[in-house]
């Protein structure tokens, strides 16, 4: 069964990806949550813990966080920019009071005075009860994610107590203690001080511990993370930690099967989507989509599909205040948007299985015409599994509501698809087989890649066959000035600017099997 071959994808590199996205919904540079995780390993290997129980602590470590994602909507209509109000929180005690502190003087940032005003009259009163609320839905998503990514109850039960504080004021309530699990405990301590001592060194590391000690954090804990600190920093990686992070994880797992990572890459996918209301869903529809048009045009539709699911990764690293505006965007917050698929490419940049998955994903908002983003790549450069991606995201996005519009119907949505391939933005034929497979009418003569017209793809033909500019015209009943404005809008479309070069792209897409005969 193919479900069950070996991916070539371990459950640590996936869940390594994960954490990526995780920094950046955190206002954190890449790869804290990997270094957070090395620091609580290597602490607790210094306290003794056995294999199973460093096994728990490395994927708590990894997947705390995991559930901030769920609370963006309410965080950026309370408290602006939701990233920059989480990466407050780690300059704040987490107990009931000095926390409602920072609700309150966080509430309303962004706003006119008087809905400033307004909001914080709100949190004052309802925001112990708002933020219970919430950081149980952090907990029941953060375990839910870890379920299905096939993590048992040593790992999803301590994700349920992140919130535990050891003097007992934290959630679940009256959780304190030796009661909360020893990686919940760890995973504390090396996460808030990674962060102190990456913006003031060793000693604001040592400073926060200290100051923590017997409320959030566990004194025995602090007591060996104070008396180890220097060497825990010091054994840090100075750059990218994840070869470290990976052969860090206690109890090697297998590689995932094939079946196992579309599970995975599921879970992803829905991860992404709990960022807006507004996106609910929206991954797999385009993943659906996209894997039918694929296979209708003999593209590698289990590839597509698999990036499909993943091209959103990247909306992490992006303020819902941006996702959720009813309004225009500014120039600003259009090329915060616009750096969405690099965050997705650098996320799934390793290992080679998912590198090759997000160099498709990345691609899903590049246009032909070299408008799109995030590299503003040309034609030639754009391989076919990327435009069809691009077109079904096109269309399935056109067909959700979105904050700024109501969503189009199929039909206007079909046209407006049409209108793209017309102006050279999205490939004609993938738009065709997207719209088939949505349930629309196929075109009766499917234009051609790069969106040539089938009358630019018969010049193509010729082209790369040796005929001249004349010979064209002759054989297609078309003046030579005609065929001439023809073959520089095909050298625009392609991205290419000789014959050579267009030749090259018409046996790349197939072309020459097209039935035109050189004169």
């Amino acid at each position: 069964m193919t479900g069950a071959r070996p991916s070539g994808v371990r459950l640590a590199e996936l869940v390594g990806a994960l954490s990526l996205a995780v920094d950046l919904g955190l206002g954190q540079p890449m790869e804290h949550v990997a270094r957070s995780c090395l620091l609580a390993c290597r602490l607790g290997s210094r306290m003794g813990l056995d294999e199973e129980d460093r096994a728990a602590l490395y994927y708590t470590a990894l997947l705390g966080w995991v559930g901030c994602i769920a609370d963006s909507h309410d965080a950026a209509k309370w408290f602006g920019d939701d990233i920059d109000y989480r990466a407050g929180v780690f300059d704040v005690d987490t107990k009931p009071l000095p926390f409602l502190g920072y609700l309150v003087r966080r509430a309303g940032t962004g706003a006119s005075p008087a809905r400033r005003a307004g909001a914080k009259a709100v949190v004052t009163v309802t925001g112990a009860h708002s933020l219970k609320e919430t950081l149980r839905s952090h907990c029941q998503v953060t375990a839910a994610i870890a379920r299905r990514l096939g993590l048992g109850p040593r790992v999803c039960g301590p994700l349920e107590q992140i919130f535990a504080r050891w003097d007992g004021k934290g959630l679940p309530a009256g959780l304190s203690g030796d009661g909360i699990a020893i990686a919940v405990r760890l995973w504390h301590v090396a996460d808030v001080t990674e962060v102190h001592h990456r913006h003031g060194g060793l000693d604001a590391a040592l400073r926060v511990a200290a100051e923590r000690r017997g409320g959030h954090f566990d004194p025995g804990v602090v007591a060996e993370f104070t008396a180890c600190a220097p060497d825990l920093f010091a054994g840090l990686p100075e750059g990218s930690g994840w070869d470290d992070l990976v052969a860090a994880e206690p109890a090697l797992r297998p590689e995932l099967s094939d079946g196992e990572l579309d599970t995975a890459l599921e879970v992803f996918a829905d991860y992404a989507d709990l960022k807006s209301p507004y996106l609910r869903g929206h991954s797999r529809g385009v993943s659906s989509l996209a894997a039918a048009a694929a296979g209708r045009l003999g593209v590698d539709a289990v590839l597509v599909r698999r990036a499909a699911l993943v091209h959103d990764l990247g909306r992490t690293g992006v303020p819902n205040t941006i996702w959720d505006k009813p309004g225009p965007l500014t120039t600003a917050e259009r090329e915060r948007v616009r750096l969405c698929p690099h965050y997705t490419d650098r996320m799934l940049a390793r290992p080679p299985v998912l590198a090759s998955i997000g160099a498709v994903a990345a691609l899903a908002h590049e246009r032909l015409d070299g408008s799109g983003h995030h590299r503003g790549l040309p034609a030639a450069a754009i391989p076919m599994p990327a435009r069809v991606l691009a077109a079904a995201d096109c269309y399935h996005a056109m067909t959700e509501p979105r904050p700024h519009r109501d969503a189009l119907t199929p039909a206007a949505a079909a046209k407006e698809l049409l209108a793209e391939a017309s102006a050279g933005r999205l490939d004609a034929s993938a738009v065709d087989a997207v719209l088939a497979c949505a349930g629309h009418r196929p075109s009766r003569r499917p234009a051609g890649p790069a969106g040539l017209t089938p009358r630019e793809v018969d010049v193509l033909t010729l082209l790369a066959r040796g005929a001249s500019n004349r010979q064209i015209a002759r054989s297609l009943g078309i003046s030579p000035k005609t065929a001439g404005n023809h073959i520089e809008h095909i050298y625009t479309k392609t991205g290419v600017s000789t014959r050579a070069a267009a030749t090259l792209f018409a046996m790349e897409n197939g072309l020459l099997n097209h039935g035109v005969n050189t004169p």
